[in-house]
């Protein structure tokens, strides 16, 4: 069974920084395309940030620049590294394997001024 739980999300101020993990089992990680993705009250779900099984990257013109996707093969966990934070990033952030459509159950990342 394929599970994804993620964690790292929480209040900040704009300007600081947040980590999300997303610790994944159940599938052969290393060879998933990972993504983030977040969706904010009113707006529709968007891709955030992914990473390839290679390691090559993606980022939406939004973040690009303050976030940093990551992953570690032999933990099985993909991290979205979240700096210079803004009111407009806050959002519930989800966890997805890309390859075989599986999310997980989101984080809260609130940014507050």
């Amino acid at each position: 069974q394929v599970q994804l739980v993620e964690s790292g999300g929480g209040l900040v101020q704009a300007g600081g920084s947040l980590r999300l993990s997303c610790a994944v089992s159940g599938s052969r990680f290393s060879f998933n395309y990972m993504g983030w993705y977040r969706q904010a009250p009113g707006n529709e779900r968007e891709l955030v940030a992914s990473i390839s099984p290679g390691g090559p990257t993606n980022y939406a013109a939004s973040v690009k620049g303050r976030f940093t996707i990551s992953r570690d093969n032999a933990k099985n966990t993909v991290y979205l590294q979240m700096n210079s934070l803004k009111l407009e990033d806050t959002a519930v952030y989800y966890c997805r394997i890309i390859t075989l459509d599986y999310w997980g159950q989101g984080t809260q990342v609130t940014v507050s001024s």
